[in-house]
């Protein structure tokens, strides 16, 4: 099964290991992953504010691109995932802003009807591959992990979730993988986005509170599906230590990361050597163990 892969600017630079276990974790479940020639940038955070028009014929063109390739597209950042839905949905509602936009992408010798499908790679997993088949997948066990997902605020918009899929849905994947679910009722706050760099003691209050909670609860991980919010959660945790003399030190891999680990994917590939914050505590503490064969 193939699918259109957006990339988006984050996944071909600092979350480079979030594409290379993505990539790796697709490979390994029978998914293809083809990126979208020629893409641009989605449009999201300050663009979206500052020219609306602009900002979604940025997402148009990207539609309209993979409109022509006749598959449906993956968006594995959370940003990227609701800019391009939200193009889409202004797009079948507003005809004002669409004939507009019609006309700057037949400028550029594009057009788009709106039948292309938007996806999370973390919905193609549960409804593609499903619980019970990744659950007999697993070949390392994530057996003692404590693991709370963070799916982040994007995921939770209107533009987003489709087909009755739900945040409770999504958590069935960590004990799928061995690991222990932690019920973290921050699972879907927001991490402060770019707040961490525009007005920075709200963004790094925001990110403080995930990270103590998350260790109030004692998980060992706090896994995310949003490049953006991995990065936001993963790079401000030794300021905090030092400022605040609070142990809120925990690795926070992208969720494919995590999959491919219980998978049995070699962790170079899965680009673990470049989180952060390592994994190796929790490896120690918890080896996962290779399954014996039935």
């Amino acid at each position: 099964m193939a699918y259109t892969y957006f990339p988006g600017c984050c996944m071909h630079g600092f979350a480079r290991h979030c594409q290379d276990s993505l990539y790796a974790v697709f490979n390994a479940l029978g998914l293809e992953l083809r990126e979208l020639k020629d893409w641009n940038c989605c449009g999201a955070t300050s663009y979206i504010a500052v020219d609306e028009y602009q900002a979604f014929t940025l997402a148009a063109r990207n539609l309209a691109l993979a409109e022509q390739a006749g598959l449906e597209v993956v968006a594995p950042c959370n940003a990227c995932f609701m800019v391009l839905k939200k193009a889409q949905d202004y797009l079948a509602r507003y005809s004002n802003l669409r004939e507009r936009i019609e006309a700057a992408l037949a400028r550029g010798g594009l057009q788009y009807s709106g039948t292309v499908q938007v996806r999370h790679p973390l919905e193609i997993v549960i409804e593609k591959i499903g619980i019970k088949a990744l659950r007999e997948k697993v070949k390392r066990p994530l057996k003692g992990w404590n693991v709370a997902p963070y799916y982040g605020c994007l995921l939770t918009r209107p533009y987003t979730l489709r087909n009755g899929m739900t945040l409770e849905a999504f958590d069935q994947l960590i004990p799928a993988l061995g690991a222990n679910l932690v019920d973290f009722e921050l699972k879907d706050r927001c991490c402060g986005g770019s707040l961490t760099g525009t007005i920075e003691e709200v963004g790094d209050r925001l990110v403080y509170i995930l990270l103590h909670e998350a260790k109030r609860h004692n998980a060992d991980v706090l896994v995310t599906v949003c490049p953006l919010c991995q990065l936001n959660v993963e790079t401000h945790q030794k300021q905090f230590i030092r400022r605040d003399r609070e142990d809120v030190n925990i690795p926070v891999p992208y969720f494919t990361q995590l999959i491919g680990l219980a998978l049995g994917i070699p962790e170079k590939d899965l680009g673990l050597d470049r989180l952060l914050v390592p994994l190796d505590r929790v490896l120690e503490e918890h080896p996962a163990e290779l399954r014996a064969a039935a």
